[in-house]
């Protein structure tokens, strides 16, 4: 039987907060971890900490995003601490980070703790439920000023130092199709003649610039936190990166995200026009329908490089998972999204 691992980190985490707040071992208590669902590339655990101190009780509650235990190279959850930290300074919604650390005598792997933000993130239930209907009609223009003010950070903050960004002269659609094409190529086990059209498509399309952005780089429902009034906070900053503000808007118009709902292709929520308007209303910069309609492009050539990836894992026979295999056959979903932006467009 393998042993539960929530007390060991508990004590672990709560002799780390006591050193950070400058409390005695007594002053800090961590209780009520547990597992969280979710959470593909990191751990992620909710749990409580009661502090005791000279401004009095307080108790947080709280969740802990660490790197799996014998991840290697994945860099550190350190960045994105940071970044949650720029983009809260700057008034976007998100967890407030109370401790962060890399060091691995702590917890093993890097980790943050942030705030537990209550409210719904799987999307069909946001996109689906009646008691989220309220919320759907404020949804779209509240994730377009979000949008705003994530594309408004300093991209020249120092603390943002650690993210990916493309080199001066570079286009970051440039760059990022190449690294997802590269991907493709390596990991596909047969032919997929619908994505190489799609590169070249992709390749003649790549726009000619754009202003360097933070980029959150997975905004979608689903990753943000929501309740009957809508948008609360913006989760999962992991991909974030200095690059295109764009490709944050193509990414939520990604037919993947829409969760079945195709009459409505920016998240589900609206249609495009309603999601350009109304990031233009809250401030942001015109965006060329083209230059959105590659992003998009692009949101589904990645997806597909997605599947293939989890397919390689299996037919690798690093994991027999069945939910890898069957997400491998979703591939020609991915595929046939193509082949429709493929032939609308001009």
């Amino acid at each position: 039987m393998v042993a539960d691992p929530a007390p060991e980190l508990e004590r672990r985490l709560a002799r780390f907060v006591a050193g950070a707040e400058g409390l005695p071992p007594e002053g800090v208590r961590v209780c009520e971890l547990r597992r969280m669902a979710g959470g593909a590339s990191r751990e992620i655990w909710s749990l409580t900490v009661e502090l005791d101190g000279p401004g009095g009780a307080r108790r947080l509650d709280c969740v802990l995003r660490r790197d799996p235990p014998g991840r290697t190279g994945e860099g550190d959850r350190g960045v994105e601490a940071r970044v949650l930290r720029v983009a809260g300074e700057a008034g976007v919604p998100v967890p407030r980070v109370h401790w962060s650390s890399s060091d691995p005598a702590v917890l093993d792997t890097p980790f943050f703790v942030m705030d537990r933000v209550e409210g719904e993130t799987i999307p069909r239930r946001l996109l689906r439920d009646e008691r989220f209907a309220g919320a759907r009609e404020k949804l779209l223009p509240q994730l377009a000023a979000i949008l705003v003010g994530i594309h408004r950070v300093d991209p020249d903050d120092p603390r943002l130092a650690g993210l990916p960004r493309v080199a001066p002269g570079e286009s970051p659609a440039a760059v990022e199709l190449e690294r997802v094409a590269t991907g493709i190529r390596a990991m596909a086990a047969e032919p997929h003649p619908v994505l190489d059209l799609a590169e070249r498509w992709l390749r003649e399309r790549v726009p000619a610039g754009a202003p360097r952005s933070l980029v959150h780089g997975d905004f979608r429902v689903g990753n943000v936190v929501c309740d009957a009034g809508g948008a609360r906070a913006v989760l999962d900053w992991e991909l974030a990166k200095l690059g295109d503000p764009v490709e944050d808007l193509g990414w939520l118009c990604t037919r993947a995200w829409r969760f079945g709902r195709d009459d409505r292709p920016a998240g589900g929520l609206g249609s495009r026009e309603e999601l350009l308007d109304a990031y233009r209303a809250a401030g942001g910069a015109e965006v060329d329908p083209a230059h959105l309609r590659f992003w998009e492009a692009l949101g589904s050539f990645k997806v597909a490089a997605v599947f293939i990836q989890q397919s390689w894992v299996f037919l690798s026979g690093q994991l027999p998972s069945l939910e890898l295999a069957s997400l491998g056959r979703r591939t020609a979903e991915a595929e046939e999204e193509l082949v429709r932006l493929m032939e609308e467009s001009p």
